[in-house]
């Protein structure tokens, strides 16, 4: 919205606006802890330097200078839905807006959640830097505050009532407005804060990527989560959290059109839960240790602790309660719905989990070998793939050893059975009838059969495959090695191996990707076999 009062086309392309601003957070997350920390560090000063330096010049010209400074909204009136609010109207009005003042507050989480990545001492500096961002916030929150009065700003949530505002009024925000009368007359100071606000809100977004990832890797230890969200990426952040956090969120912005109004229900429901439950932990977590305490100053030190956190917990499950009853319909139930969702499916995947650990763990191998080995080689053409994949299935000593063909095409298939005639292969040619011009089947039915003559030995499956550089090449091949492959890892006493071949397209691919392979950058190379 920030950007939408200095640039339209932001206003009405919020969507992609919010994609492209969701893919940039991704990628410098994606580039690790201390770049991501740099690049976001700069926008922040900004925008503290430019709201300090907005108050500081309005307050001076209207309280100093005597200028009689008026946005342009001073001449508008406000036609509200109801004048007189009285009784359990009224109190239900300042619950609602005591919730959503209670939801601009949430940013200081972020801090606690941090402390780890503070310098020593943790703890002390910590609580320092949460001591300036609230003198911080409190100061510019009474500035703007101070300065909108003075300038009489009129805001409104719905334009529709606004009173005597032109048809094709168009509602800048509130720091838009005051910006544009405290520089009017200087474009850049307009358009300076207007965008330093859009990026630190933009920003704000960041404390997500910070968080989830992480407590996405410890929720993945414990198999709550799929075990891909553990690992770490080349630059130690967690990567494919950080991808499935922004996948998820360009969803929401899509689906909810990335409307503040629709999405901030679901933020304030989220953050309220959490904290509620954080402080019940905690209440819970003293009340534990005072039963085995004898200590007296420990236990007067916990006491105070668990009455700090009884208080938060009754002001923040005050706060939650209000949320729920005043903001329910407007899409507080989707936050409650998403987590029940979220809830069933993390105890669906830990209970997967544990059954597959179960099942590995519990069965003994009766450590019986199987008695002999046939393999077979499948063959679509006489090229160089195909005697490498015969090479190989020769190495591996099998008992028996056959190629195998499908015969989709009667000319194709007495090309190659001339040609493997004429060659020097001793390997005996198999011309598997398909009526229907099937390869998958016809290859399963064989394979079945084989094994059902000899239970107790093994196939080996060798499938030729192409290794290509482009991922437009991969669907122009491999289509059939790869269904295959995917139904015979199904049968029992069955292996298959890929026999690879490279085309010159990867090993183009792989001179690109050797320069930066992975863990090269951490691991302090500048190119493979070459240290700086």
């Amino acid at each position: 919205s920030n950007i939408g009062s200095a640039i339209p086309f932001v206003a009405t392309h919020k969507v992609l606006f919010a994609v492209v601003a969701i893919a940039i957070l991704t990628a410098i997350n994606l580039r690790g802890i201390r770049e991501s920390g740099t690049a976001f560090a700069i926008p922040t000063y900004a925008f503290i330097f430019g709201m300090f330096a907005m108050l500081a010049w309005g307050l001076f010209r209207t309280y100093v200078l005597g200028d009689d400074i008026q946005a342009e909204s001073a001449g508008f009136g406000l036609n509200a839905e109801d004048e007189h609010l009285y009784g359990l109207a009224f109190a239900f009005l300042i619950a609602r807006a005591f919730s959503s003042g209670c939801a601009a507050l949430t940013g200081v989480e972020a801090i606690s959640n941090g402390v780890p990545a503070f310098r020593k001492p943790k703890s002390r500096n910590a609580a320092t830097t949460l001591l300036l961002l609230g003198s911080i916030a409190i100061v510019l929150l009474m500035g703007i505050i101070i300065l909108a009065q003075k300038i009489r700003v009129v805001y409104a949530h719905d334009p529709a009532h606004l009173v005597g505002a032109p048809a094709d009024y168009h509602q800048k925000t509130l720091i838009a407005q005051i910006a544009e009368a405290v520089f009017h007359g200087f474009p850049i100071g307009f358009f300076f804060i207007t965008i330093v606000t859009a990026l630190i809100l933009v920003l704000a977004a960041n404390t997500a990527f910070n968080g989830f990832p992480v407590l996405g890797s410890i929720l993945a230890q414990d198999r709550y989560l799929p075990r891909q969200l553990h690992t770490r990426g080349d630059r130690l952040a967690f990567s494919n959290g950080i991808l499935f956090l922004s996948g998820a969120a360009i969803a929401f912005v899509v689906f909810f059109g990335a409307e503040v109004t629709k999405l901030i229900q679901l933020y304030i429901v989220g953050v309220f839960v959490s904290f509620v439950l954080s402080q019940t932990g905690m209440l819970r977590h003293w009340t534990r240790l005072l039963r085995t305490e004898t200590d007296p100053a420990q236990r007067r030190q916990m006491m105070r602790s668990r009455v700090i956190n009884a208080i938060g917990l009754t002001a923040t499950g005050a706060v939650l309660m209000i949320v729920l009853v005043t903001k329910f319909f407007a899409g507080a139930w989707i936050a409650i719905l998403t987590m029940v969702a979220i809830f069933v499916v993390m105890k669906l995947i830990h209970k997967h989990y544990d059954s597959v650990s179960r099942e590995l763990d519990e069965s003994d191998w009766d450590g019986v070998l199987p008695s002999r080995t046939h393999s077979l080689v499948l063959v679509s053409k006489l090229h160089l793939p195909t005697r490498r994949a015969l090479a190989f299935a020769r190495a591996t000593r099998p008992d028996t050893l056959e190629a195998v063909t499908v015969n989709v095409d009667d000319a194709d298939t007495r090309k190659l059975v001339r040609e493997w005639e004429n060659s020097e292969i001793n390997v005996p040619l198999k011309v598997i009838e398909s009526p229907y011009r099937e390869i998958t089947k016809p290859v399963l039915e064989y394979v079945k059969r084989v094994r059902k003559d000899a239970p107790r030995d093994v196939v080996t499956v060798f499938i030729p495959e192409y290794v290509v550089g482009h991922w437009w090449e991969q669907v122009l091949h491999n289509q059939s090695a790869l269904r295959l492959k995917g139904r015979l890892l199904f049968e029992p006493g069955v292996m298959v191996t890929s026999v690879p071949w490279q085309l010159s397209s990867s090993t183009r691919a792989k001179q690109a990707a050797d320069v930066n392979a992975p863990g090269s950058v951490r691991r302090g190379f500048e190119r493979p076999g070459r240290r700086e």
